[in-house]
């Protein structure tokens, strides 16, 4: 196993992490809840992947993982931007 493997599994492990994230967070509140936690892990296994895409050239897994990545940052800016407005009155 390579490097650039060990890059590519962490990426899905990141991915696998946000789903069980939210699954424990919506079994413990008894509804669907998506915890902030799982906006991180998704940036943090999608720009991993889109790394490991990179290096093994492949276009669609590229274009997947750079559109995720948008949605990713957008949400969280939007939960700060909720926040924020929340402390400020």
């Amino acid at each position: 196993m390579n490097a650039w493997l060990i890059i590519g599994f962490g990426g899905q492990v990141c991915f696998f992490m946000r789903f069980f994230i939210q699954w424990v967070a919506s079994e413990r509140k008894g509804k669907s809840v998506i915890p902030i936690y799982f906006w991180y892990l998704s940036l943090l296994g999608g720009l991993t992947l889109l790394t490991y895409a990179i290096h093994i050239k492949d276009p669609v897994f590229i274009i997947g993982q750079s559109m995720g990545s948008f949605i990713y940052i957008r949400n969280l800016m939007l939960i700060y931007k909720n926040r924020r407005e929340a402390v400020e009155g």
